[in-house]
């Protein structure tokens, strides 16, 4: 197992990040998500520590807030030392009935890291992110309302999820003008079969030193191999009951047919050249993966063995490319003169003529 570094911090946490959406199974939703409970929970989560993976990741709305009250459970039962696990969570979604109980203000954040730490049996959060952009809460209330707990001692860091990069962009501005903790990871959604992170949010990611945390990445189950373009997956499976997050289907397919080559090759499962493919992006800090049985857990644990040729990321990279949008394909073509410069000031004196 690998450790990356998170953002701009001097934390590192496992490339492979245990996520908790599976734990609890309340509400309609939820329940066709996962419907694991305590005692399957805690082995989950002792695998996890024994493969080496040091982060979980979970929110206040995954089943109604059970899956925070399971996971903090679980860690309380296994005596896991606190430094030993680095502990992420989630704010924004709706959680009572009430117009406020909702969003990114700073009445609900304050209201919501309350109630998470009373969930999860914790004194701190390691990192407490935003879980969608609230239109109807200026930026600048959200960063202070973040920073405010850090301060307190109730945050260690703070990221965000499923935000345009403009929208992160300016939220980083609003942070190192007025000297307040910043945004260090987006959590987001990138397969194969969705690249659509590539155009501007990766650009900005690595320009600005945020961490990637990449949530779904076998695309709701589809990219598992259990699915094809004859082969619809099982009868309670994920995708034929929650069907999310939408794909290109005819792109998605593309990519089943080169992964099962090249897993077949290496006598490996689909899912893993999936999550390999994932771990060979240098924007990728971490990939959550989350588990109803041990069996899953261990297949998704086993990909950060499998190392992908150069030949095979081409072939990969090939299938899943996204089409060209403007202004993408305008920035190459103005863009490749001085990229050559670039590349050309880089050789050694007289290395070109050699």
């Amino acid at each position: 197992m690998r450790y990356n570094q998170l953002g701009r911090t001097g934390v590192f946490v496992s490339e492979l990040c245990l996520g908790t959406m599976t734990f609890g199974g309340e509400g309609s939703m939820w329940q066709q998500i996962g419907e694991v409970q305590q005692g399957d929970a805690e082995r989950l989560i002792g695998r996890a520590l024994e493969a080496g993976i040091n982060f979980i990741d979970t929110a206040d709305v995954y089943s109604q807030g059970r899956s925070e009250q399971i996971t903090g459970q679980a860690l309380k039962n296994l005596k896991v030392p606190r430094d030993k696990v680095v502990v992420a969570t989630k704010v924004y979604g709706q959680v009572g009935e009430w117009p406020n109980s909702r969003g990114a203000s700073r009445y609900h954040i304050l209201d919501g890291v309350k109630a998470s730490l009373k969930r999860l049996q914790l004194d701190h959060i390691d990192l407490y992110q935003i879980h969608g952009f609230d239109p109807a809460t200026p930026i600048e209330e959200t960063v202070r309302a973040l920073d405010t707990l850090v301060e307190h001692g109730h945050v260690r860091y703070v990221g965000v999820s499923n935000w345009a990069a403009w929208q992160i962009a300016k939220a980083l501005g609003i942070a190192e003008r007025l000297g307040l903790a910043r945004f260090e990871t987006l959590q987001a959604y990138y397969t194969l079969a969705g690249r659509d992170l590539e155009r501007e949010i990766v650009p900005m990611l690595q320009s600005e030193g945020v961490g990637l945390m990449v949530w779904s990445p076998l695309a709701g189950g589809l990219l598992s191999g259990k699915y094809g373009r004859d082969q619809q997956g099982e009868a309670g499976s994920r995708r034929t009951t929650f069907d999310f997050p939408p794909v290109n289907r005819e792109r998605a397919w593309d990519c089943v047919d080169a992964m099962r080559g090249i897993a077949q090759s290496k006598g490996v499962s689909v899912a893993q050249i999936a999550l390999a493919w994932l771990l060979h992006q240098r924007v990728v800090t971490t990939v959550i993966v989350g588990a109803k049985r041990l069996e899953q857990l261990d297949d998704n644990i086993a990909a950060t063995q499998v190392e992908l040729t150069a030949d095979e990321l081409a072939k990969l990279d090939e299938v899943s490319r996204l089409p060209a949008e403007y202004p993408g394909w305008m920035l190459a073509r103005q863009g490749d003169p001085r990229r050559e410069q670039i590349a050309q000031s880089r050789h050694p004196r007289g290395a070109a003529g050699q």
